[in-house]
């Protein structure tokens, strides 16, 4: 039987759901594949590090507070472990950095050096250095996968690469960031903006720190993200026009609802006289526009494209599974194709 040796670099919700899953498919894998996928290092910044030649009880490892006194504790911080490690495939699940994408983008490179493929639900290293990736990558012989950077679990990337061959993405605009939807529907019910906050902080998806959400900057970084891997460009999220929701009153959504419009979050590229426009910022839409009713913590995309027109995808009140399932999914495409 083949063995496809794993890297966790972040092992936290995202992982934890991903490993699950990996426990429950893995006969299914094998029956099918012949491959048994196995664990053999994490990294975490404050939880300690494992390294090992031979499988780690990913089981046990799931329900432990932190990894100090376990025998394949080491000291090595996450980047030498990425350095040294025995794996296949390294899976990139660290916290986003939305200025610059690091040190995500450095961990990449140097398991994409080492001849590693690389997953990643990181969408800052696909925000900020896709293009660079993407060519590391073909040199050296290996994949990288991002299928969860947008949308959790759901197939926007894979879609494309895999089922729509030789269909040109023109432009795209969807309702991506789960916080901010959330907010504007609750604000729609009567609830102010600050107690839907906390509300959405007790239902565990709202940071601790919404900033990133509410000034519309993690919407820039998808926004990023779907252009530079559908429309083979190479922006930042600092190029992408943005703006947020902290000044969304009561008043606009009334006016909204009076004039028979809905105000949502809207992420949009498109073309302007040759020029292509990125940007994040709240738009009137009709009752009758795909995305108006997109509503909650569900998010959607249209893809405008040159052969099949558009197409529409939602994700309905998504949870940390589906985004573990994304990372799964990206797994099964690499050892199919391997």
């Amino acid at each position: 039987m083949n063995k496809l040796k794993i890297a966790i670099i972040g092992f936290g919700n995202a992982a934890k759901a991903f490993s699950k899953i990996l426990i429950e498919k893995e006969k299914n894998i094998i029956d099918k594949y012949d491959f048994k996928p196995i664990i053999t290092a994490i990294a975490t910044n404050s939880r300690g590090c494992l390294i090992s030649d031979e499988q780690l009880n990913i089981k046990e490892l799931i329900n432990m507070k932190n990894y100090f006194n376990h025998p394949k504790y080491t000291t090595l911080n996450s980047l030498d472990l990425i350095k040294q490690a025995n794996y296949d495939l390294m899976i990139e699940l660290t916290p986003l950095n939305i200025e610059n994408g690091q040190p995500a983008t450095e961990y990449i490179k140097t398991a994409l050096k080492r001849g590693k493929h690389v997953i990643t639900a990181n969408k800052g290293p696909i925000a900020h250095a896709y293009q660079e990736l993407k060519e590391l990558a073909n040199h050296m012989n290996v994949k990288l996968y991002y299928e969860t950077t947008v949308m959790d679990g759901t197939p926007i990337f894979n879609l494309f690469n895999d089922t729509l061959p030789f269909c040109k993405v023109i432009g795209f605009e969807g309702i991506l960031n789960t916080t901010t939807n959330y907010i504007i529907t609750e604000m729609e019910k009567g609830i102010s903006f600050k107690d839907a906050l906390e509300k959405g902080r007790k239902q565990g998806f709202v940071e601790a720190n919404p900033k990133n959400d509410l000034a519309g900057y993690d919407a820039a970084a998808k926004v990023s993200v779907l252009v530079n891997a559908l429309m083979n460009k190479n922006i930042r999220p600092q190029q992408v026009q943005t703006e947020g929701i902290e000044t969304l009153s009561f008043d606009d959504i009334a006016k909204a609802t009076k004039n028979n419009v809905k105000i949502k979050l809207l992420c949009r590229a498109y073309y302007e006289n040759s020029e292509l426009i990125a940007e994040v910022k709240l738009k009137k839409l009709n009752f009758d526009h795909p995305l108006a009713n997109i509503n909650g913590t569900s998010s959607a995309i249209t893809i405008k494209t040159d052969l099949m027109k558009d197409i529409t995808i939602i994700e309905n009140e998504p949870e940390i599974n589906q985004t573990g399932f994304g990372i799964f999914s990206d797994m099964i495409r690499l050892i199919d194709t391997i």
